[in-house]
């Protein structure tokens, strides 16, 4: 009997992904032996919550895809530990799909093979549903309350970069013996030799009189780094040009720099992907919590920055600027179509959607998108040429744009987009060794585990940061080295789709096209020098006969 296996472990409670696999599948081996079994296929989910259902797992999605496929190399299904596998009702709406498929399904708690026909296995495998879900809830409540007490009663750091300002350093052991074995070591703040004079000078700057962004501008100008500037590694996913006026405004508003460490002000929720759709399972989401359920110590947790007094006159300050009490005319809603699909070509960033009211009486103004750097981001040295403030208007874009997406209705032209090309050779090329990379710096850092050397928890954060971005960089490459060609039917299909878009744009109202443009995959890149639109469509966005969405980006020349 040939079994494909599926495991899934998460790494956000420190699992080892490779021993967490190795003892999952030796379970199922186990268990399929006695048999003949021998696994031919492994689908195996790292860093994924187990709420997440199926469709929504990459691996577990891959193998439900796999079962549709006649000339799949396995007939059975094995599972090390079915708590890891279902989550709630996650096995009554997976195991209809299987046994449609005429794929089996073996788990050790049954002993083998889960007869559809059996109460009583329907309800063991129910059980191991809902024993994982009120773990997976006793865990989140323990862990709360913890982190609770952790925050009124002590003064070390409790996770989480440490803010702007501060640096993270030892303060002891860990008062957890096996933590502590492990080389585990209790942290506190302490100023940032670097930054804590910044934060001092921003609060005194603002009771002086300046605003957020007069703030950023004279940061940036002094070449005082910025948070995301200052520590990139934790910042990611952060802008790195100068000065954000929204910074600004974070480190006013923050009490840690009064010298009390606040926990809880956001919390982590969840919501349903679709209403409509329960089986979709919930997404999970942050939201600020009401100040009055903060929690914080009653007493310093760490020495401030700046003192009370000057932290209550900005506070002052900032609450007098809001006007509270007073109301503003809310503007007529008005739609873009281009609305979040426009990018500057010199600078990057995504273009604003505005009005242009005519200043003739009684003249109908304009829908335009404008790009204004020091109005979003304080403008750094390497921006100096950005023109202060460039727009396009819409209806030149729209006039244009039209048109040339009705040629996407074409033979001939979807053809020639299949053809390989020497950017694309080279773009699986750096995907390998992308993923290569990750795969040497994940073996890195299991040994690193393994030997328990090095602090755990930033171990086991960097474990998992590698292996989401391994995972990616995987599905981007099995999405560019698959079949390229399309058959003359779901050519003639995808054209019969694109077509009735592009008919429908003709008669659009505003609202109708911000819902069509997006469903075509554009994404649309202005030059104001010369006054260009280069755009890219994404095919694969439209009908799901395209294999493939990185077409290549066609200019669209403008006046």
């Amino acid at each position: 009997m040939r079994f494909a296996f599926y495991g899934r472990c998460s790494t956000e409670d420190a699992q080892d992904p490779e021993s967490s696999r190795g003892w999952q599948i030796r379970r199922a081996q186990q268990l399929i032996d006695p048999h003949g079994g021998e696994i031919v296929a492994e689908y195996f989910d790292i860093g994924q919550s187990r709420s997440l259902p199926w469709k929504r797992r990459p691996e577990a999605a891959r193998l439900l895809d796999d079962i549709t496929n006649p000339a799949r190399p396995f007939t059975e299904l094995v599972i090390g530990e079915p708590q890891r596998a279902f989550y709630g009702a996650q096995f009554a709406l997976t195991f209809p799909v299987l046994t449609h498929h005429g794929v089996g399904l073996w788990v050790p708690e049954v002993g083998g093979r889960v007869d559809p026909g059996s109460e009583a296995h329907d309800l063991v495998m129910a059980l191991f549903g809902g024993m994982s879900k009120g773990e997976r809830m006793r865990i989140q409540k323990r862990v709360k309350d913890a982190m609770a007490n952790l925050a009124e009663t002590t003064d070390r750091h409790l996770a989480g970069r440490p803010p702007y300002g501060y640096q993270l350093v030892d303060a002891g052991e860990h008062p957890n013996p096996a933590k502590a074995s492990l080389g585990q070591r209790l942290r506190r703040l302490e100023p940032d030799p670097v930054t804590a004079t910044v934060v001092k000078e921003i609060f005194t700057m603002y009771r002086g009189g300046m605003g957020f962004r007069a703030i950023a501008q004279h940061l940036t100008d002094a070449g005082h780094p910025s948070p995301s500037q200052h520590d990139p590694r934790r910042n990611p996913h952060r802008d790195q040009k100068g000065w954000a006026h929204s910074a600004v405004r974070a480190i006013l508003v923050n009490p840690v720099y009064t010298g009390v460490r606040v926990w809880g002000k956001q919390e982590k929720f969840e919501a349903l992907v679709d209403p409509d759709d329960v089986a979709a399972g919930y997404q999970t989401k942050m939201r600020w919590r009401r100040r009055d359920s903060w929690i914080m110590p009653d007493h310093k947790s760490h020495e401030p920055l700046v003192d009370d007094d000057l932290f209550t006159a900005v506070q002052t300050r900032i609450a007098s600027r809001s006007k509270p009490g007073t109301t503003r005319a809310v503007p007529a809603k008005r739609s873009y179509a281009l609305s979040g699909l426009l990018f500057c070509g010199q600078c990057g960033l995504r273009m604003q959607a505005g009005y242009h009211k005519s200043r003739h009486a009684n003249g109908r103004g304009w829908k335009m998108y404008r790009c204004i750097p020091g109005r979003r981001r304080s403008i750094t040295p390497d921006m100096t040429g950005h023109p202060s403030s460039l727009y396009v208007r819409e209806d030149e874009i729209v006039s244009k744009l039209d048109p040339w997406l009705a040629t996407l209705a074409s033979p001939e032209w979807l053809r020639a987009a299949q053809e390989p090309s020497a950017t694309h050779d080279a773009h699986v090329e750096s995907l390998r060794k992308q993923i290569a990379d990750r795969e040497r710096k994940i073996r890195n850092l299991v040994d690193a585990i393994e030997e328990a050397s090095g602090e755990m928890a930033l171990l086991t954060e960097k474990l998992a940061q590698r292996t989401h971005e391994r995972d990616q960089l995987k599905a981007e490459l099995r999405r560019a080295t698959q079949k390229r060609t399309v058959a003359d039917q779901e050519i003639e299909e995808l054209i019969a789709h694109v077509g009735g878009i592009t008919s429908a744009l003709a008669e659009a109202t505003p609202e109708e096209r911000a819902e069509l443009y997006p469903s075509l995959g554009l994404k649309l890149i202005y030059d104001a020098n010369p006054r260009q639109v280069n755009v890219e469509v994404d095919l694969a966005r439209v009908a799901w006969t395209c294999p493939r969405g990185d077409l290549n980006p066609h200019p669209l020349n403008g006046d």
